[in-house]
Protein backbone atom coordinates (compact mmCIF):
# COMPACT_ATOMS: atom_id res chain seq x y z
CA UNK A 1 0.00 0.00 0.00
CA UNK A 2 2.68 2.23 0.81
CA UNK A 3 4.04 1.94 -2.75
CA UNK A 4 0.99 2.91 -4.11
CA UNK A 5 0.74 6.12 -2.02
CA UNK A 6 4.56 6.64 -2.99
CA UNK A 7 3.38 6.46 -6.72
CA UNK A 8 0.69 8.36 -6.65
CA UNK A 9 1.65 10.98 -4.28
CA UNK A 10 1.23 13.90 -6.30
CA UNK A 11 -2.55 13.36 -7.22
CA UNK A 12 -3.46 12.58 -4.04
CA UNK A 13 -1.93 15.62 -2.42
CA UNK A 14 -3.70 18.04 -5.40
CA UNK A 15 -7.01 15.50 -4.41
CA UNK A 16 -6.80 16.38 -1.07
CA UNK A 17 -5.75 19.58 -1.23
CA UNK A 18 -8.55 21.11 -3.45
CA UNK A 19 -11.02 19.01 -1.06
CA UNK A 20 -9.80 21.02 1.54
CA UNK A 21 -9.94 24.15 0.22
CA UNK A 22 -13.58 23.38 -1.03
CA UNK A 23 -15.04 22.21 2.03
CA UNK A 24 -13.28 25.05 4.37
CA UNK A 25 -14.84 27.64 1.88
CA UNK A 26 -18.15 25.92 1.86
CA UNK A 27 -20.88 28.25 2.87
CA UNK A 28 -21.38 27.60 7.10
CA UNK A 29 -25.49 27.50 6.28
CA UNK A 30 -24.74 24.71 3.71
CA UNK A 31 -22.24 22.42 5.94
CA UNK A 32 -23.36 18.85 7.00
CA UNK A 33 -23.23 17.92 10.57
CA UNK A 34 -20.18 15.34 10.69
CA UNK A 35 -19.49 13.78 14.55
CA UNK A 36 -16.31 14.88 16.23
CA UNK A 37 -14.73 18.71 17.06
CA UNK A 38 -13.83 20.67 14.28
CA UNK A 39 -10.39 21.24 15.62
CA UNK A 40 -10.52 17.72 15.18
CA UNK A 41 -11.33 17.41 11.58
CA UNK A 42 -8.95 20.24 10.60
CA UNK A 43 -6.09 18.11 12.42
CA UNK A 44 -7.30 14.83 10.32
CA UNK A 45 -7.53 16.51 7.12
CA UNK A 46 -3.96 18.09 6.95
CA UNK A 47 -2.43 15.42 8.62
CA UNK A 48 -3.92 13.14 5.69
CA UNK A 49 -2.90 15.92 2.96
CA UNK A 50 0.93 15.51 4.74
CA UNK A 51 0.86 11.46 4.86
CA UNK A 52 1.58 11.35 1.34
CA UNK A 53 4.04 13.71 0.71
CA UNK A 54 5.77 12.72 3.70
CA UNK A 55 5.77 8.78 2.70
CA UNK A 56 7.27 10.01 -1.03
CA UNK A 57 9.63 13.16 0.26
CA UNK A 58 10.24 14.67 -3.31
CA UNK A 59 12.93 17.21 -3.44
CA UNK A 60 11.45 19.97 -2.03
CA UNK A 61 9.54 18.34 0.51
CA UNK A 62 10.29 20.66 3.22
CA UNK A 63 8.91 23.66 1.16
CA UNK A 64 5.40 21.87 0.16
CA UNK A 65 5.34 21.42 3.64
CA UNK A 66 5.83 25.50 4.31
CA UNK A 67 3.27 25.79 1.42
CA UNK A 68 0.80 23.93 3.13
CA UNK A 69 0.83 25.98 6.40
CA UNK A 70 1.21 28.75 4.31
CA UNK A 71 -2.00 27.47 2.64
CA UNK A 72 -3.87 26.71 6.13
CA UNK A 73 -3.34 30.34 7.00
CA UNK A 74 -4.36 31.84 3.31
CA UNK A 75 -7.50 29.45 4.26
CA UNK A 76 -8.39 30.66 7.76
CA UNK A 77 -7.75 34.75 6.50
CA UNK A 78 -10.74 34.08 3.74
CA UNK A 79 -12.98 32.30 5.61
CA UNK A 80 -15.09 35.66 7.27
CA UNK A 81 -15.83 36.69 3.50
CA UNK A 82 -17.42 33.52 2.77
CA UNK A 83 -19.53 33.50 5.57
CA UNK A 84 -17.43 30.98 7.53
CA UNK A 85 -15.07 31.79 10.87
CA UNK A 86 -11.18 31.82 10.75
CA UNK A 87 -9.66 30.65 14.07
CA UNK A 88 -5.81 30.84 14.75
CA UNK A 89 -6.71 27.67 16.92
CA UNK A 90 -7.72 26.33 13.31
CA UNK A 91 -5.02 27.09 12.03
CA UNK A 92 -2.53 25.71 14.56
CA UNK A 93 -4.43 22.10 14.39
CA UNK A 94 -4.05 22.40 11.08
CA UNK A 95 -0.25 22.39 11.86
CA UNK A 96 -0.54 20.00 14.48
CA UNK A 97 -1.43 17.81 11.65
CA UNK A 98 0.64 18.28 9.07
CA UNK A 99 3.49 17.50 12.11
CA UNK A 100 1.50 14.00 12.65
CA UNK A 101 1.43 13.22 9.05
CA UNK A 102 5.64 13.26 8.63
CA UNK A 103 5.36 11.37 11.80
CA UNK A 104 3.35 8.58 10.91
CA UNK A 105 5.05 8.25 7.44
CA UNK A 106 8.14 8.62 9.16
CA UNK A 107 6.97 5.77 11.85
CA UNK A 108 5.69 3.75 8.60
CA UNK A 109 9.19 4.26 6.68
CA UNK A 110 11.06 2.65 10.16
CA UNK A 111 8.80 -0.40 9.99
CA UNK A 112 8.26 -1.07 6.54
CA UNK A 113 11.99 -0.41 5.28
CA UNK A 114 12.97 -3.95 4.91
CA UNK A 115 9.71 -5.07 3.51
CA UNK A 116 9.81 -3.19 0.05
CA UNK A 117 8.41 -5.42 -2.47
Amino acid sequence: MTNLIKKYWLFISVFLLAAIATLSLWPAEHLPQVPGSDKTHHFISYGALMFPVALRKPQYWLWITLGFAGFSGAIELIQPYVNRYGEWLDLAANVAGLACGIMLAQIIEYFTAGNTK
